[in-house]
């Protein structure tokens, strides 16, 4: 299939930092000092205090008998509303092709400067190696490196991106991507039945939705207290499906007010509700605020992936979800128009979903 070559966003040219960090460093650049982030929670004891992020068993989720299903859909049902994070086990995806990737993802960070620089973000472009939502020259920047693309439908891949990757780890990501778009349809369609809305919804919005991968590398920092890997905000997709990398640990989510860090299980992903599926439900489920710490010893790698709705759909709340009682909170807009509103601002919270929400007295029930 044929279409338009759609550019996302745009941000603007910023150091590398694992370059950056290859020479002695006596301070850090003024640019990536951040007073303005509450401190990471450093004392493992205290860690150890915090509530844990759900755990959703897909497999139980998806077997027969009526009690079964329904203790386990209310799980992830409670998961969605009052977390919207939850780590997924027992979900089928080859273990043999996730330490492969773990593997080719790390020897990609590894390549030299000048091989990156084949597939360094071009000018008025989000994909590629760089960062994002870099909208001015005194913005103050996150200790991080990543390397953003699309990789579903295969149609809206990047030219200069996606077919140029290195092998084996082009193959492996080819494999991958189908994985995550098969877990992503049945995790979709379960949180359809918990929400007891129109399953045929659901999959018409999501079946050929688009997919974007982000690569992430948080090279350690002498004072990691001073900088943030990422800063806190909410994701505009549907789903994100998190894969730890390497065994160094950082991100946190803002619940009850508190950043609690996510301990990533073995062989499981970290999935979080975005801001789409938060204005999908109506307002039910909700997307929550997270984002990345580092640490002075190892640097900390991630993937994640971002399921959204079809490009030539729409992103408002679902019609089964609206009724006279619960009438639209959100506007509903092109889900082209939606995309690239969210990549060519500053993230900041979850101030997208705020500009998507209706005023009070004002939702429609058509």
């Amino acid at each position: 299939m044929a279409t338009k070559q759609l550019t996302l966003g745009s941000s603007l040219p910023v150091p590398n930092v694992q370059e950056l960090v290859k020479e002695p460093m006596n301070s850090i650049p003024t640019r990536f000092i951040r007073p303005d982030q509450e401190p990471p929670i450093i004392s493992s004891d205290a860690a150890s205090l915090l509530p844990a992020v759900p755990v959703i068993d897909l497999q139980k989720l998806q077997l027969s008998g009526e009690s079964m299903d329904a203790a386990q859909r209310a799980k992830l049902h409670s998961a969605c509303q009052e977390w919207g994070f939850f780590q997924v086990v027992n979900h089928g995806v080859s273990s043999s092709l996730v330490e492969k990737l773990k593997i080719e993802i790390q020897e990609f960070f590894k390549l030299p400067i000048e091989e990156k620089k084949k597939f360094w973000q071009l000018p008025g472009d989000v994909e590629g190696f760089g960062n994002q939502f870099v909208i001015s020259e005194e913005q103050k920047l996150d200790w991080a490196d990543m390397f953003f693309m699309r990789t579903l439908p295969t149609y809206t891949r990047v030219p200069h991106l996606f077919p140029n990757l290195p092998l084996p780890l082009r193959e492996t990501l080819d494999s991958y991507a189908l994985e995550m778009k098969k877990l992503a349809m049945t995790l979709l369609e379960e949180m359809a039945k918990a929400l007891k809305m129109d399953a045929i919804e659901m999959r018409e919005l999501f079946e050929e939705g688009m997919q974007c991968m982000r690569m992430n590398y948080y090279p350690p920092c002498p004072q990691p207290e001073k900088v943030i890997g990422i800063s806190p905000h909410s994701d505009i997709s549907g789903l994100t499906i998190l894969l730890q990398v390497n065994e160094i640990e950082g991100l946190q989510i803002r619940k009850d007010g508190i950043w609690v860090p996510v301990t990533p299980l073995p062989h499981a992903f970290v999935v979080n509700i975005g801001d789409t599926m938060e204005i999908l439900s109506n307002g039910t489920y909700h997307s929550i605020e997270h984002r990345a710490t580092v640490n002075s010893v190892k640097e900390r790698l991630s993937i994640g992936t971002f399921y959204s709705p079809k490009l030539d759909g729409e992103v408002g709340p679902v019609r089964s979800l609206i009724t006279r009682d619960r009438p639209a909170l959100f506007r509903t807009v092109g889900a082209e128009e939606f995309s690239k509103s969210f990549l060519t601002v500053k993230l900041e919270g979850k101030s997208y979903v705020e500009f998507m929400r209706i005023p009070n007295g004002e939702g429609s029930v058509n």
